[in-house]
């Protein structure tokens, strides 16, 4: 599913900058410029050339950066929190017990969080051994 998206974006990408190419030919081709504003008509091929070139340098820097950046979000979106107290995986902002969700047969690396309701009863013991609610 990932190498599906990872794909079509860099299609997609790929469609922009071939576009912006073939848009250069036909500038040369077919005299958009004096169509449009009425200028004097000669094709000049080297100009033709020298955008391309430099379209392709841009595309082939973008297209490098593109799939390092995938790469490294796909990376990212493996790992899995888990409640360090509780043992809950959060999932979709949902806090699931950890048997439900391995039982679902997802395969991820895992890191550790705290989930609200943890946070709140730690924060609450720490308080209250600060604190003590009998001693006044």
């Amino acid at each position: 599913m990932k190498k599906i998206k990872e794909n079509s974006i860099l299609w997609i990408e790929a469609s922009g900058f071939s576009l912006l190419i073939a848009l250069t030919w036909l500038t040369e081709i077919v005299g958009i410029p004096h169509l449009i504003f009425g200028e004097a008509f000669t094709p000049v091929w080297h100009r033709a050339v020298l955008r391309t070139l430099v379209i392709l340098v841009v595309w082939t820097w973008v297209h490098q950066a593109t799939k390092q950046l995938l790469k490294r979000l796909h990376y990212l979106e493996d790992f899995l929190r888990i409640c360090s107290w509780c043992h809950r995986v959060d999932h979709d902002g949902e806090w699931l017990e950890i048997e439900k969700y391995f039982n679902s047969k997802f395969d991820m690396a895992t890191t550790h969080g705290m989930c609200p309701d943890c946070l709140a009863k730690k924060l609450k013991e720490i308080a209250e051994a600060e604190y003590p609610p009998d001693a006044k």
